[in-house]
């Protein structure tokens, strides 16, 4: 469901700059057609790679416009705050009304008119949103036990485990404790350190290989090998902060040679493209180096 509000959010959405990044954040999380889903406020900031201030004048930007509303009521995990798209809620319920007969019917574009839904507070409780204390709902965070001596908000969920939806579905955003960009645990947890197998190449490292020219000159078999690479030779490495990798993994395809560039590793400066028969391993090793130091780079 997280495609449909992303889709929304891209062609229909009036925002800019960071209010669309920090929307199309929260869009990626939405597990179904309620629109609503739940973001810590430093996620958002990595995610958009924006400050502190730069992501809150974006949601105060986007919720003057009517597409993000706070849902100051609930809480998510660790007490992050509960967004809703309402204007992504209503189209959806729009396209589904008008579908329901005939899934190739002809949506009329959305209008004021059209009635956000309500919400199903239940439905919520499976994505992991709860009511806040002292709001017109059930005691949040009830112990399904019964016992009336549990805590309110307890948590139920041991640490640094993820929590699945019943299906299993790989396509809810929200089946983890935080988002699935190069977290390995909760927000909670110090420093967010992970592995550089774990580590996931985010939308700015693409789009900086893209407009740096990487990409077009390694394309895309060899970006991929690259990152192979790069993943091998930093198996062994400790984990690091996802910002730290993205980084280093920069700089690791800034150096790469597309595969038209490699050196012949066994033509001599002017021969031939095969080691010459009767070659000894040494010679064979000198003439590699001779002809890589002869290729000719284009920086000269």
């Amino acid at each position: 469901m997280s495609r449909d509000a992303r889709e929304w959010a891209w062609e229909d959405s009036t925002s800019r700059g960071n209010a669309r990044l920090v929307l199309l954040s929260i869009a990626d999380r939405i597990p179904d057609e309620q629109c609503v889903a739940w973001a810590s406020l430093s996620s958002l900031m990595r995610r958009t790679n924006a400050s502190r201030n730069a992501v809150r004048g974006a949601i105060a930007a986007l919720a003057k416009a009517g597409e993000l509303e706070v849902l100051d009521d609930f809480d998510g995990p660790q007490h992050s705050t509960v967004y809703r798209l309402p204007r992504a809620a209503a189209w959806l319920a729009k396209v589904a009304a008008a579908r329901k007969d005939d899934p190739d019917a002809y949506v009329e574009p959305l209008t004021d008119a059209d009635p956000v839904p309500e919400l199903d507070r239940e439905r919520l409780r499976k994505h992991r949103i709860w009511p806040k204390a002292g709001s017109e709902s059930d005691p949040p965070r009830q112990n399904p036990t019964g016992s009336a001596s549990a805590p309110p908000r307890q948590n139920l969920t041991p640490p640094r485990v993820g929590i699945r939806p019943p299906s299993g579905s790989e396509s809810d955003p929200q089946n983890r404790s935080e988002p699935k960009v190069n977290r390995r645990y909760s927000s909670s947890r110090a420093g967010d350190l992970t592995t550089a197998a774990d580590w996931q190449v985010d939308d700015a490292s693409l789009s900086w290989a893209q407009q740096q020219g990487h990409l077009a000159r390694l394309g895309e078999d060899g970006l991929q090998a690259a990152d192979a690479k790069w993943r091998h030779h930093r198996a062994a490495w400790s984990p690091r902060a996802a910002s730290s990798w993205a980084g280093d993994w920069r700089s690791w395809i800034a150096r790469e040679h597309s595969p038209t560039q490699r050196p012949n590793l066994y033509a001599l400066p002017g021969g031939t493209p095969a080691p010459q028969a009767g070659m000894t391993r040494a010679d064979a090793h000198m003439a590699a180096l001779l002809a890589a130091v002869d290729k000719r780079t284009g920086t000269e």
